[in-house]
């Protein structure tokens, strides 16, 4: 299939859109979390915020307490939780 002139414009203009998207919401992101701490060992079964070492996902979490799966909780609070901590678990 040959390119026109406008579609290549068309993809670069795109290209160029989602690389300025992503060096936006980069931050957004992590902004989303100030104030929170990764919780370690307090999450319950589908609970999880993010993947570890045996899954990739959030919500696949297997079982509960698990210690390598955590969650975000306020700063300051995950210590007080029962198993909690935000050190991550020697493997």
């Amino acid at each position: 299939m040959k390119m026109t002139s406008i579609g290549k414009l068309a993809m670069t203009t795109a290209g160029a859109a989602f690389a300025a998207s992503m060096i936006v919401a980069g931050p957004v992101a992590a902004e989303g979390n100030k104030g929170k701490e990764k919780c370690y060992g307090v999450v319950a079964k589908g609970a999880n915020d993010c993947g570890t070492a045996s899954h990739s996902c959030a919500g696949q979490a297997k079982e509960d307490h698990a210690k390598d799966e955590w969650i975000y909780v306020p700063a300051g609070l995950c210590e007080r939780l029962a198993g909690g901590s935000t050190e991550a678990p020697k493997a």
